[in-house]
């Protein structure tokens, strides 16, 4: 039952605290984090504007009111990274800049930020029309695909390609694609794993997880050997990271520099073709959707716009991209740690508490998005973007940790799609609805789709 606490800072009314209902002796709320986590989550700005849960024993909040996140994400000295999420993917992503703290992310952010300039990622669109052409090449009309994971071969290899080297080996390539989705599963199950008790895999399924994560771990560090041998700038992301420094001439180390590639690797293949997959069986079921869609992508590919990054002309494909990110965001749960004593919409939390935020049930809140389990594109036209409350649509974050690489990830996926639907339509061999799967990101199972050429 939610009760009345103080006024938040400009806000119209007094902010309402609650706790959810449900939580378990010893287990809190484990239960249902783990069983149906997104309609859990989603459930809760109902209650709340901050709402107290368990993991175990060790009391955590969620932040639900679009201008209590902003207040988190606009002060990341009080409200720093940390929490389950971070330490578990700290197994893959190191001291990253997605997952440093607040002391070390200016220093980082400076040194990564000039490898995300135009110059360093040109090569992307030819990269990703030669690898869609390779993929959509083995393609037959009438065939069958499993689109979910042909998308996520596409964007390892345009990944890998575009931010380590463009000449990259497919058997690295492979390497990518097997071990990736085996350490983000792992890395999921131990972020839900009981708080105070022994959690332990499957014997085999550990020893998936451990000997998938070394072999990343070793690729990555062969990868940067080779860069330092030969001392050559490939125009990559990674040529960036070993020429980068600091103020003080102080360049990145290798295990830097390691957790960095790590980071970028995971996110630009996972974010991309999560979106993607999502894209396809959406456009799939809403036809007139896709109509719009290939119009689109005919016009541009006239005007010759294959070559440019996607910013002009593709205008409804954006919007496409955009209504997919709301309903399926990468980040679907976010947490912080705070830092000193403070007051959040009304709730005392003590330095150390713990906090987290949802963008999936954000952006799923009916009060901020119209009928919003429904795919609807034009919510993000000229006409009527400005319907969307400020703070309510943030699937990369916000402030100064707002994901380095968001214009990357629109920008591909946007190309991918329109390149797509140039040549393709694709339908779900099913009826059955497509249900999310909350691991690392917000996915999804298998999906078999039916190639049609147009």
């Amino acid at each position: 039952m939610a009760l009345t606490t103080g006024a938040g800072p400009g806000a119209a009314a007094d902010w309402t605290a609650a706790t959810a209902p449900g939580g378990l002796p010893l287990l809190g709320h484990l239960v249902p984090l783990r069983r149906r986590p997104l309609e859990f989550l989603t459930s809760l700005p109902q209650r709340g504007d901050v709402v107290e849960l368990r993991m175990g024993r060790r009391t955590v909040h969620m932040v639900c009111h679009p201008d209590l996140i902003a207040q988190v994400l606009k002060d990341p000295r009080t409200f720093d990274r940390g929490g389950p999420f971070y330490e578990k993917t700290k197994l893959l992503m190191g001291n990253s800049l997605g997952n440093c703290p607040y002391a070390d992310h200016r220093r980082q952010r400076l040194l990564v930020q000039p490898s995300f300039r135009r110059e360093r990622i040109a090569t992307y669109p030819r990269v990703m029309r030669e690898e869609m052409a390779a993929e959509t090449a083995n393609w037959r009309p009438g065939g069958t695909i499993e689109a979910n994971d042909r998308m996520h071969a596409v964007t390892a290899r345009i990944g890998a390609r575009v931010l380590l080297s463009t000449d990259i080996g497919v058997g690295h390539v492979d390497r990518i694609l097997r071990g990736l989705p085996i350490v983000l599963r792992g890395m999921y199950k131990r972020m839900v794993a009981p708080v105070g008790l022994v959690y332990r895999l499957p014997a085999p399924e550990q020893r998936r997880f451990d000997a998938a994560l070394a072999d990343l771990r070793d690729l990555i560090d062969s990868i940067i050997r080779d860069y330092r041998g030969s001392a050559e700038d490939h125009g990559d992301l990674l040529s960036g990271l070993l020429a980068a420094r600091d103020e003080d001439g102080r360049g990145l180390s290798d295990q830097e520099i390691h957790d960095q590639v790590m980071n970028f690797l995971t996110a630009s293949t996972e974010t991309t073709a999560t979106a993607l997959a999502w894209a396809l069986q959406l456009l799939g079921r809403h036809p007139d959707c896709e109509r719009r869609l290939q119009e689109e992508a005919d016009a541009f590919a006239a005007s010759g716009g294959v070559d440019s990054h996607g910013r002009d002309g593709l205008d409804y494909t954006r919007q496409v991209v955009n209504e997919v990110l709301r309903l399926y965001p990468p980040g679907w749960l976010v947490t912080r740690v705070v830092t000193v004593d403070t007051e959040l919409g009304g709730v005392r939390l003590p330095a150390g508490s713990v906090i987290f935020y949802s963008s999936y049930a954000l952006q799923r809140n009916g009060e901020l998005f119209p009928d919003p389990e429904r795919f609807d594109p034009d919510r993000w036209s000229p006409e009527r973007i400005g319907e969307v409350p400020r703070g309510a649509m943030i699937p990369f974050g916000a402030g100064s940790r707002k994901c380095i690489g968001d214009d990357y990830a629109m920008a591909e996926t946007t190309l991918a799609l329109a390149t797509i639907a140039a040549e393709w339509r694709l339908r779900p061999t099913s009826d059955t609805p497509v249900h999310p799967k909350p691991r690392a990101l917000v996915g999804m199972g298998d999906l078999p789709m039916v190639t049609l050429r147009r």
